[in-house]
């Protein structure tokens, strides 16, 4: 399994979903294994996390820096 592809189909599917969104940062392990549908080991399952943790902060972070942005040009 490539997981730096899987981290990205996973940010998608959760970006997409604001329910889904609150679940993984509630109990993100069961939000996980609800998308996936398997039961995954610990030390897979936890480098997965990270990554969409990473990856949904960052995306927070420039969506706020884009509407700074949008501000001044207007």
């Amino acid at each position: 399994m490539d997981i730096k592809a899987k981290i990205e189909e996973l940010v998608e599917k959760i970006k997409g979903d604001d329910a889904l969104k609150a679940q993984f940062m509630e109990d993100p392990v069961k939000a996980l294994e609800k998308l996936t549908g398997k039961d995954l080991p610990d030390d897979k399952i936890d480098a997965v996390i990270d990554g969409i943790k990473a990856k949904l902060a960052a995306g927070d972070v420039t969506e706020k820096l884009g509407g700074l942005f949008d501000k001044f040009k207007k």
